[in-house]
């Protein structure tokens, strides 16, 4: 099979799809790899990496898309990609499309076949290529959330882990799945006051029993919420409902009983937001105020640490990557209910049932 693995466009996106090792295997098995000259330049691969490991370099993207049968990436297409898909051609890739009714529309026109990384799903309902991204953005959510309550940046002043004699910040966490977690993990280790929410006692006993004291638990239901947000600093989204649009934890009604400087990340920003007045953001203009309530909603957050994540996404996709090219799309899915619960679309048709009940076209 022919796989191309272009540039990421999209505004200070920096991984890349494919390593040097990724291609080396897709070699031994006697694909080819066209990648776009310096696609894996930020993620530390060079363009000679690439080639001593059995890859041609390609100019543009424009050469990329022509040439594969299967276009590897990590973030959805945006505007300047939609007319360069055709129809039949695979895109393995994060979309996110019940977050964007043009996206949706623009690969129905396309009736290229997408299968989506955030969908795929294991029997045990976890999602391995979502997993190491998560874990990334969980992290990041709480160092970025920590930076932007410094008050030059128009937050609370506040050192989210205290100095002896002075209490340490107060970290809500919306969600115990993958994300939430690591958020968890990474603000308590810097001696924050930690609460996480969720809907499942499960998850909420598994957080009891792997977290150090100082990070509770809590039942997520809207008056649990409404009253620790008027002490909370910082609040994290981080729901999730595979395929779906994330829900509206926290409404515009309820930043004015935050206290002015308080930060929220929504880490749920590519499935819509789980904070009413989340708007899309990125790393060059990151941050915006609403109600005095400083918003971080940036899109690919992992994608500011690229050589970390790179290596993270990699390890998990390239196992389908190489699948998808051995048997083909049709016949990949069929043997792999894992892989099938990724497609999305099949030539222009909506297949998966989360885009459907999004009703985005």
């Amino acid at each position: 099979m022919k796989i191309g693995v272009p540039i990421e466009i999209k505004n200070n996106e920096s991984r890349v799809s494919i390593t040097p090792a990724g291609v080396f295997e897709l070699s031994k098995s006697r694909h080819q790899v066209y990648v776009q000259t310096r696609a894996g330049l930020a993620s530390g691969f060079s363009d000679q990496d690439y080639r001593e490991a059995g890859a041609e370099i390609l100019p543009d993207i424009q050469s990329v898309y022509q040439v594969a049968e299967m276009i590897v990436k990590v973030k959805e297409p945006i505007e300047e990609e939609y007319s360069l898909a055709k129809k039949g051609q695979i895109i393995f890739t994060y979309f996110h499309f019940a977050s964007s009714q043009i996206l949706t529309q623009a690969m129905i026109d396309s009736k290229a076949v997408c299968i989506a990384y955030e969908t795929v799903q294991d029997e045990d309902g976890s999602l391995p290529l979502l997993t190491p991204m998560s874990e990334v953005a969980g992290r990041m959510a709480t160092q970025q959330g920590a930076k932007y309550l410094e008050k030059p940046i128009r937050g609370k002043g506040i050192l989210l882990g205290g100095v002896p004699g002075v209490t340490p910040g107060k970290v809500l966490v919306l969600g115990a799945g993958v994300v939430g977690i690591q958020a968890a993990k990474m603000a308590a280790g810097l001696g924050a006051h930690v609460i996480i929410f969720d809907i499942s006692m499960k998850r909420l006993r598994y957080v009891n029993d792997i977290m150090p004291s100082h990070v509770v638990t809590a039942f997520s239901n809207e008056y649990n919420i409404r009253k620790h947000i008027k002490t909370a600093d910082l609040i994290i989204g981080a729901v999730l409902i595979a395929g779906a649009k994330a829900p509206k934890l926290i409404t515009k009604d309820m930043l004015k009983d935050m206290q002015p400087g308080t930060v929220m990340v929504d880490v749920a920003v590519d499935q819509g937001g789980c904070f009413e007045t989340t708007q899309p953001t990125t790393h060059e203009n990151p941050t915006y105020i609403v109600d005095d309530v400083v918003h971080y909603c940036v899109t690919n957050m992992p994608g500011a640490v690229p050589y970390t994540s790179t290596l993270a996404l990699t390890n998990v996709t390239f196992p389908y990557i190489l699948e998808i090219a051995n048997k083909g799309w049709k016949e990949a899915c069929a043997s792999n209910p894992a892989l099938a619960k990724g497609l999305s679309l099949d030539e222009g048709k909506i297949v998966c049932k989360e885009i459907l009940k999004a009703d985005l076209v």
